[in-house]
């Protein structure tokens, strides 16, 4: 979740460190700090709460510390509050040791308590300075701090991804991984460690992904990689295939709301690869006719947005496969005992790639047997790597914490994959699945078509954006999507916002309608549209204010009805959530506006979700 960079070259250090952590503040946090070594000064540790630009003052945008070897590092808590002494780099006792850390240590206070013991005197709350002291008293036993390293990484559980620097290795860093992602960036004069490639892009497109137990060496003339036994390493080299600016506003106020216009060509990425003279051909798959005829059951396991890709999905797939598809939150997957066994498919759903919750959830599914295929949007990711198969969404970077490209191209790879097995099963006909190709190959267009006129939107969150708590109802394909619009609402607005199934309204529900209340009716799936416009009228009976979201077709009829209408354009049913969540994320997005929130990184949340 948190941020890490590492710099050693030929250049002052401080600058560039801050550089790559403002390009990581997506990723959410709520303190930043950095570590330089000096030749004359020794490790210099400045670190601060709040947001980056407190540190870049504090330190006039890195100006003030000299030296060409750094960490750097944007924390969100989990051990400890958020304060200038909780934050990272974590010093060791005497001051020579430095170190950044994401993940969790779960044997820390196990660590802690013999270091006490030791004499230690700790000044944080976190476990990442525990790690730090641990790391010294190994080094004044053994005096090389790679044998340092390598002690201390056979001690501790949990998961981690460090950046070290010592004030006796002049040039070089040390960094380590287990279950948190970090990528090593080959420059010129110089080399890099990141918790993410955005960080690095501006200086260097060459990287490598770390694997799990590795310990890598970097100095300026190169980087050395080796295994927990610290035997060499010979690491694949990737090379970044998008621009810096990909990763800029572009000209948008917020990330947000350029990811959200970004979304016909994220699905064009994603879809024209894949499709070729009307089939879907799924290259990088390898489920065989035979394999998938006897697949008994089918799960999808997946986080937050994700999770509602799934819940979309499942209404589709179950039509399109005729066999039984479960969708399960990752963090409930490995407690649930689950049944998987080697005729299940395993579906794990994450934007990063790194999502720790999913990691683990696709690791118990592949012990108990199952086959897994990972829909990921960041190449050589940790799920990427492990997974049996891996799908990309090619949606590019996504800057903004709370998703919106990587959802609609996550759900549009699933129709896709959804289709590609229908096939292979025979369950899916030839006329039904040419309409459904072409209603894919459509949604850019159509998408597009919806994104040239906001202005009702915007009017409709200027008129709702004071309500204290909003409902979103739907049926089936509505009511997944609704999920999703009301995760977008209380994301980034912090309005409290709940979707449920409109027919569970009479269950208990409908007991919070009073005068004035905000309902979002979504009737834009058509079988059920009659039963949708029940809804709106029970609920307009109980004083509700409706806005309803539909089909351009049934437009007028829903006006008659509702406060509110926002139409989208007609399509296929299993496809109409693609464009119906379009106008709930502006919707979010304008509301939050109104309401004068840091949209693109709210608070409390983070973008990249690696601790569990």
């Amino acid at each position: 979740m948190c941020g890490i960079i590492g710099y050693s070259g030929r250049e002052q250090a401080a600058p560039i460190l801050l550089d790559g952590l403002e390009r990581m503040e997506y990723r959410g946090y709520d303190s930043a700090g950095v570590a330089i070594r000096s030749e004359t000064k020794g490790l210099q540790v400045k670190k601060s709460k709040g947001r980056l630009k407190v540190l870049s003052d504090m330190i006039h945008g890195g100006a003030d510390l000299e030296g060409t070897l750094g960490i750097g590092h944007t924390r969100w808590a989990t051990h400890g509050e958020p304060s200038d002494v909780n934050a990272h780099p974590h010093v060791s006792e005497s001051g020579n040791i430095a170190l950044v850390h994401n993940g969790i240590i779960e044997n820390y206070m196990e660590i802690k308590e013999h270091l006490i013991k030791l004499g230690v005197k700790f000044t944080s709350d976190t476990d990442s300075e525990v790690v730090a002291q641990l790391l010294e008293f190994h080094y004044r036993e053994c005096h090389n701090m790679l044998e340092a390293v390598g002690r201390v990484l056979r001690r501790i559980e949990g998961s981690y991804a460090f950046g070290i620097i010592c004030s006796d290795y002049p040039d070089a860093l040390i960094a380590a991984r287990k279950d948190s992602p970090l990528i090593l960036g080959y420059g010129k004069g110089c080399n890099f460690i990141a918790s993410d490639v955005t960080a690095v892009i501006k200086y260097t497109r060459e990287v490598a992904y770390m694997d799990d137990g590795e310990i890598a060496m970097v100095t300026p003339e190169g980087i050395d990689v080796f295994d927990s036994e610290l035997v060499p390493v010979e690491k694949a080299h990737r090379t970044v295939d998008w621009d810096v600016s990909a990763a800029e506003k572009g000209g948008y106020p917020h990330f947000m709301l350029k990811e959200i216009m970004e979304q016909p060509d994220a699905i064009r990425r994603t879809v024209s690869p894949r499709i070729r003279e009307g089939r879907v051909v799924l290259d990088d798959v390898k489920l065989t006719p035979e394999y998938v005829k006897n697949i008994s059951r089918i799960f999808v396991i997946a986080c937050g947005s994700s999770y509602h890709v799934g819940m979309v999905s499942k209404y589709n797939w179950e039509k399109l496969l005729r066999r039984p598809v479960e969708v399960v939150l990752a963090s409930e997957f490995r407690y649930c005992d689950p049944l998987v066994d080697e005729h299940s498919l395993v579906v794990v759903i994450s934007q990063s790639g790194e999502t720790l919750d999913t990691m683990a959830a696709m690791r118990e599914a592949k012990r108990r047997g199952g086959r897994t295929l990972a829909i990921v949007n960041v190449v050589g990711s940790s799920i990427a790597r492990e997974a049996d198969d891996v799908l990309y969404t090619w949606a590019g970077p996504e800057i903004a914490v709370a998703t919106t490209k990587a959802y609609s191209t996550q759900l549009v790879l699933m129709d896709l994959v959804g289709l590609y097995l229908g096939d292979l099963l025979g369950t899916v006909s030839a006329e039904g699945y040419a309409a459904i190709v072409e209603g894919i190959q459509r949604l850019p267009e159509q998408m597009s078509a919806s994104l040239k006129d906001t202005e009702d939107i915007k009017y409709f969150a200027s008129r709702y954006f004071n309500h204290d708590s909003i409902f979103f109802i739907g049926r089936n394909l509505d009511y997944a999507m609704g999920m999703e619009g009301s995760l977008k609402l209380k994301e980034i607005s912090y309005i409290h916002s709940e979707a449920y199934a409109s027919g569970e309204l009479k269950h208990g529900t409908i007991s919070l309608i009073e005068p004035g209340t905000l309902v979002v009716a979504l009737g834009s799936y058509m079988p059920l549209f009659d039963k949708a416009m029940s809804n709106v009228v029970e609920v307009k009976a109980r004083g509700a204010e409706v806005m309803a979201l539909t089909a351009a077709s049934r437009r007028e009829k829903m006006a008659k009805t509702a406060d509110s209408v926002i139409a989208v354009p007609d399509t296929l049913a299993m496809l109409q959530p693609s464009l119906g969540v379009v106008p709930l994320q502006l919707f979010a997005y304008y509301v939050a506006l109104q309401r004068g929130c840091d949209i693109d990184k709210p608070r409390n949340l983070a973008k990249s979700v690696t601790v569990e």
